[in-house]
């Protein structure tokens, strides 16, 4: 087909503004996808004090059907009751955990050693559970004579010299202790900030949202917006329920079994139920190493509990309590865990979930959304 001549001006002008908003739009999509490579664990960490505001303001609207009071007044009754909880949790079983945890630090160390044993009489190399770096040893051949002793810090002798490196060591570990208490204290205030300050005014940060939208698209993102808040809603109380349901049987179960440190044993089961799949999978082999040291019996018994708890985590209460909220495919789950956990670590791993829920409420709105019909021209 030829184009006529008057046309081509316009044709041309066309395929350049054509060209130039791709150009334009390949440029800042590749900007976005460096910025949140190199910014991940600050935008991870902010999606957590996202899904903390949420979390605070489902139960806060959970309050409000219950009780007509103001909304500030519902959040404050929330956030109260869950630091008297978690209070009272510290004050009655703090000595508890602080000493379990310690006998199960050490009982896990004792099972890997005995593992590794048990692997290298065999000939199996267990360079996988070297867990730090050892000091190289030099062997010197027989009849020479030892090495003299190297003096360093400006050449010290030999005592002063290793006393003055085992100083910087200390003082160099004690720097790294510190400022990663600080960096872990840090993050958890950064969080809880986050997380009331979202859920103390949802409005305001709902509203800016669709401020940032273009006018024409504003009913659209608005419903984007109210469903993912509520599938993250209703995911996060389903997820709590599991994982108290989790805790409290692995806790019980463990007890009547007779395994040291149960309690403990519990806790960090119904935490780890928050990452599906692998979390289950990391507590089943903390919970069977730990059993080890009871005899095979305890440990087979400790197993099947394991088991059982995974069944009905999987097949009863997720079903039954997120069959509304989610509806993801165990396989793309996994996948997409394993992706983030590999690019973002544990940030990744632990919030693969509600990243994949909120991709698939955005996808389905786009392939169920039905564009309205064109008004005919007068």
């Amino acid at each position: 087909m030829t184009i006529p001549a008057d046309q081509r001006p316009r044709t041309r002008a066309d395929l350049a503004w054509a060209i130039s908003v791709g150009g334009i739009g390949v440029m800042l999509f590749t900007a976005m996808l460096v910025f949140t490579w190199y910014f991940a664990a600050t935008l991870l960490l902010i999606f957590t004090g996202m899904l903390l505001g949420v979390g605070l303001n489902a139960l806060t609207n959970a309050l409000g059907r219950r009780v007509h009071l103001p909304h500030a007044v519902r959040l404050a009754i929330v956030c109260v009751v869950l630091a008297v909880l978690l209070a009272g949790v510290a004050y009655l079983g703090g000595a508890t955990i602080a000493e379990q945890a310690s006998v199960l630090s050490k009982t896990i160390k004792s099972q890997i050693s005995n593992v590794r044993s048990f692997f290298e009489s065999r000939g199996i190399d267990t360079s996988v559970f070297d867990l730090g770096n050892a000091a190289p040893v030099t062997t010197a051949e027989p009849g020479s004579a030892p090495a003299p002793s190297q003096a360093p810090h400006g050449g010290l002798p030999g005592g002063a010299g290793a006393l003055a490196s085992s100083g910087g060591a200390i003082v160099s570990q004690t720097f790294k202790l510190l400022f990663g208490a600080i960096s872990a204290v840090g993050n958890i205030f950064i969080v809880l900030f986050l997380g009331l300050a979202f859920a103390a005014q949802p409005s305001i940060y709902h509203d800016g949202l669709l401020f940032l939208a273009p006018t024409k698209h504003r009913t659209r993102v608005a419903l984007i917006i109210d469903r993912i808040s509520e599938t993250l809603e209703r995911w996060l109380i389903a997820q709590i329920v599991v994982m108290i349901a989790v805790g409290a049987v692995t806790w019980i179960g463990l007890a009547i079994i007779g395994i040291p440190g149960s309690f403990i044993l519990g806790i960090q089961a119904g935490l780890l139920a928050f990452i599906p799949t692998v979390g289950a999978i990391i507590a089943g082999v903390v919970v069977v190493l730990a059993s080890l040291a009871s005899g095979w019996i305890p440990a087979l018994s400790a197993f099947l509990l394991f088991m059982g708890v995974h069944a009905m985590e999987s097949y009863v209460l997720t079903p039954i309590l997120q069959r509304q909220a989610l509806d993801i495919p165990p396989a793309t789950l996994f996948a997409f865990q394993i992706l983030l956990g590999v690019v973002f670590g544990i940030w990744g791993l632990a919030l693969a979930l509600p990243l994949v829920a909120i991709a698939k409420v955005m996808i389905d709105h786009f392939k169920t959304y039905e564009a309205p019909p064109l008004a005919e021209a007068a």
